[in-house]
């Protein structure tokens, strides 16, 4: 594995590029338990933690915290699997078993959030790869986490497919007293087929809008990512309405869709999946992007579009991108991906 291509930032404070360590300071484990059964764990004592987001990003926020690279929640359009052709590292398998840790993330994140050169600008996590990933169990870096921007009022918002996230229900509660938090939860779909193959390592979708109703049932807003949509396999009408009315159902306070992309990494693995269980739609997907990583314009306006006449239909409505949701205080006590439709299809929104 390649290390010696990242530097650290001497003065101590937030890094400009990737998140940071030294090859002298890797500990490699594996651990032989059936949930981790096959995936090897790089401990790594990183030299910085918060992270700028390059300027040319879509993203709408400029600081990230990302305790882990790789993830096991093994989704096969993942944007970030690029990140691990960096350390020499193939950008499919690998990326599903090779996971970095940064065992000292909650101390080093304490002590840069005390740096004169922070100015408490809001910090953005699991935009990368999850948080909140099975790993997490294991190694427990979130509630440190939490705590560190907790303790200095730092606003931030996390964006999820873990369940996970309810074991830091008293710590998020905590935070939102004293600034401002953002949850989301990213569901796409709700079709079991789908999710079987193309995200095999998550919750299934129904857990995932479990943790959204468990969330608001404690006086916590969560809105919901509907990421991604996938052409062909989850953008049929039915198929969005399906998944609209059950983020509706779990009390989401937004649903924000997001159309499927392939930047260089995840398109070569995504399309090998796709050969391997819908050989006939990869003409298809060629033409669809042919001019890059997004679908056209006007493909992401419609089904932009769709889902936000259906969260209106059901009584919810879009997030305003880069907006965080204050989270407040608690109140006192479909057709299956086999069918695809005929007609390929909103506005490209910005948040992986």
């Amino acid at each position: 594995m390649r290390w010696e291509n990242l530097t650290a930032d001497p003065a101590g404070g937030p890094a400009r590029d990737a998140a940071l360590f030294g090859a002298d300071a890797v500990t490699t484990r594996t651990f032989d338990t059936p949930e981790f059964r096959g995936i090897t764990f790089h401990e790594i004592r990183a030299r910085s933690i918060v992270n700028r987001v390059p300027g040319a990003s879509r993203m709408p926020f400029e600081w990230t915290v990302n305790p882990y690279r790789g993830c096991t929640h093994a989704c096969v359009y993942c944007f970030a699997r690029k990140t691990h052709s960096y350390l020499d590292l193939d950008t499919g398998l690998d990326f599903d078993s090779q996971i970095v840790v940064k065992v000292n993330a909650p101390e080093l994140l304490r002590r840069q959030l005390a740096s004169r050169r922070w100015h408490g600008e809001h910090i953005a996590m699991g935009t990368n790869v999850d948080c909140y990933q099975r790993a997490e169990g294991r190694y427990g870096l979130m509630p440190g986490i939490i705590a560190a921007l907790r303790d200095r009022a730092n606003p931030f918002s996390i964006l999820t497919k873990g369940t996970l996230i309810l074991r830091d229900l008293d710590l998020l509660r905590q935070a939102s007293e004293v600034t401002d938090v953002g949850i989301s939860v990213s569901v796409g779909f709700t079709d079991t087929e789908l999710w079987r193959t193309v995200e095999p390592g998550t919750p299934a979708p129904e857990r995932r809008l479990d943790v959204v109703r468990t969330l608001t049932d404690h006086g916590i807003d969560c809105g919901v990512l509907m990421a991604p949509v996938i052409p062909f396999l989850g953008d049929h009408p039915a198929q969005l309405r399906a998944t609209v009315r059950a983020v509706a159902a779990s009390g989401a306070t937004s649903v924000t869709p997001l159309v499927l992309h392939l930047r260089p990494g995840a398109r070569e693995w995504f399309m090998a999946w796709l050969e391997h269980h819908h050989p006939h739609l990869v003409p298809r997907y060629e033409r669809l992007y042919a001019e890059g990583a997004y679908a056209p314009k006007w493909y992401q306006r419609r089904i932009t579009r769709q889902v936000h006449e259906l969260a209106q239909e059901y009584g919810i409505g879009p997030a305003r991108a880069g907006m965080p949701r204050r989270i407040t205080a608690p109140e006192p006590a479909v057709p299956s991906a086999s069918t695809a439709p005929t007609a390929p299809g909103p506005t490209q929104l910005t948040l992986l």
